[in-house]
């Protein structure tokens, strides 16, 4: 059986730390603002988490890219030369094309590496919704799993993740099309705090709206805790737009209210930070299936 590659993109916010336990490449986005194109660097070399989030907290908006096509080609022909067949799980269609992008890519590859696989898999997710795919996929690859048994299974499993995502303000979410301009202005001024899950399809929809800063997060905790199955085997993940203490806080609470295996902790990264902005937090873990759909 050929050895398996585990390959994810910009939009899985794994940290270094993780993507080396794991052994989990990534095929970089870019960013785009101020006429600079940098790349969407999980590792945060071309700017800090702080650099970034200001520029949106000055009201400005960051543009972001999907995966460029010799992004693929590079990270594909680099494990297919070395004998790797490749499971890349990508961010939600609904929201990139790269897993597209990707599967355009790979035929041509798998016509030229002919012993080689590639399987292309819409995570219905992003974010650490998209990350814990890829950890799990790995840690099937770890027990002996082939390139295709992972696919489907990891295929099996993607709408089992359950997310749960509030803002601190609607205003980047308004500039990037995903509220309404007057639906923003109302929400901000009442103190109102959506809800946001990964629905059916892979849409980012709010489920319900929460008013005040901490009842949010506290319903963040309280949804996952009400949709999570058998917490004591698995990590629970907490992601965060450049606000520490709170997603601290929320540590706190998923420490006292879930008896979960582990809990990781990281920034949301730069191409996901661009569309829900600053001080955004969010939940994740399996749990039931996700069967809301916008």
């Amino acid at each position: 059986m050929r050895p398996v590659k585990i390959i994810t993109d910009s939009c899985s916010d794994l940290g270094g730390d993780i993507r080396k336990q794991y052994d989990i490449a990534y095929a970089r986005m870019n960013t785009e603002y101020d006429g600079k194109e940098l790349p969407a660097s999980l590792d945060w070399e071309y700017y800090t988490p702080k650099e970034l989030y200001d520029v949106m907290r000055a009201g400005n908006r960051v543009l972001t890219t999907q995966v460029p096509v010799d992004e693929f080609t590079n990270i594909f022909t680099e494990y297919l030369e070395k004998g790797f067949d490749i499971v890349y799980i990508g961010c939600s269609t609904k929201q990139s094309g790269s897993v597209n992008t990707a599967a355009v890519v790979a035929k041509p590859l798998l016509e030229k590496y002919l012993d080689g696989r590639i399987f292309c898999i819409d995570s219905y997710n992003a974010c650490f919704g998209e990350g814990m795919l890829a950890v799990q996929a790995a840690e099937y690859r770890d027990a002996g799993m082939d390139a295709q048994t992972i696919a489907d299974h990891i295929t099996a499993v993607r709408n089992d993740v359950n997310e749960y995502v509030t803002v601190n303000s609607l205003d980047t979410l308004k500039r990037a099309g995903r509220v309404k301009a007057s639906s923003a202005f109302l929400g901000n001024m009442f103190g109102v705090k959506p809800i946001l899950i990964s629905d059916v399809n892979g849409d980012q929809t709010p489920i319900k709206k929460v008013k005040g800063r901490q009842a949010s997060m506290d319903e963040l905790v309280k949804l996952l805790k009400e949709s999570i199955i058998r917490p004591e085997n698995q990590r629970i993940y907490i992601a965060h737009a450049d606000c520490i203490d709170d997603a601290e806080y929320l540590k706190s609470l998923v420490e006292k209210e879930i008896p979960c295996k582990e809990i990781y902790m990281n920034y949301i990264g730069p191409i996901i930070g661009a569309s829900i902005g600053p001080s955004a937090v969010g939940v994740f873990g399996f749990g039931k299936t996700v069967e809301f759909e916008a």
